[in-house]
């Protein structure tokens, strides 16, 4: 005598475990850039993060500070730069979306892998740029205790195609202006050599962008870091 539909019981599979949309995506885009070895090792990135979560980024209720362009430095505005710390994680969910992606085990050991670093130990720090007329940073290289440099483009402005870093070989001579279309990447590794800037040129609107780095324990300025007392763990420990 065959059973009832009505008694048969069907066990589904438990659900997978929701993985992080913002980290899934910029595995994608890591996992898909180009790579080039002059004037020094970087990588360009296409979609690198989720449309939705590029876009929110734009919408930070910030504006772009009152700052004149006397010099070349970003280090000149310190007063009015803004930063995905803990006060803001706590205030703008997109904040910690994006901190927390980049804080996670995955992440950091995909980005080791691809690069050849060793992260262990540095702290993420990611900062939310709104460049406006008259914007321009002379050649210089990051200073030592950055370990990753990475610049996510967030423009959407006539122009703004036009608006990427410059990549300078060791004479100070431009070799690659990065291509700066929305949501696009650069990603460097921090040395002596890696000399970029941004000439002078006309910017109608904001330049927007965040600028990830990954830094050593040496770093002062505790409020600018995401997560100022968790770096990141040995490998084994992620």
């Amino acid at each position: 005598m065959s059973q009832s539909a009505s008694h048969i019981i069907r066990h589904s599979a438990p659900e997978a475990p929701l993985k992080d949309p913002v980290a899934e995506v910029f595995l994608s885009s890591l996992r898909g850039s180009e790579e080039f070895s002059t004037p020094y090792r970087h990588w360009l990135l296409s979609r690198a993060l989720p449309e939705d979560v590029a876009q929110a980024i734009t919408e930070l209720p910030w504006r772009p500070p009152a700052v004149q362009y006397t010099d070349s430095t970003r280090e000149a505005n310190n007063a009015t730069r803004t930063y995905f710390g803990v006060e803001n994680r706590a205030r703008y969910g997109v904040c910690d979306q994006v901190a927390q992606a980049f804080q996670s085990g995955e992440v950091v050991s995909a980005i080791e892998q691809t690069c050849n670093i060793d992260l262990t130990g540095t702290s993420l720090r990611i900062e939310y740029c709104q460049d406006c007329a008259g914007f321009w940073l002379s050649p210089h290289t990051d200073i030592g205790v950055k370990k990753f440099t990475m610049q996510i483009y967030l423009s959407k402005e006539p122009g703004s195609r036009d608006w990427g870093t410059d990549l300078l070989d060791e004479q100070k001579i431009m070799v690659r202006r990065a291509p700066s279309t929305f949501n696009s990447g650069m990603i460097f590794i921090p040395g002596s050599n890696t000399w970029h800037a941004f000439t002078k040129r006309p910017i109608e609107g904001v330049r927007k962008s965040i600028l990830v780095n990954y830094v050593g324990p040496e770093w002062r300025a505790r409020n600018e870091l995401c997560f100022p007392n968790q770096p990141v763990p040995a490998p084994g420990a992620r």
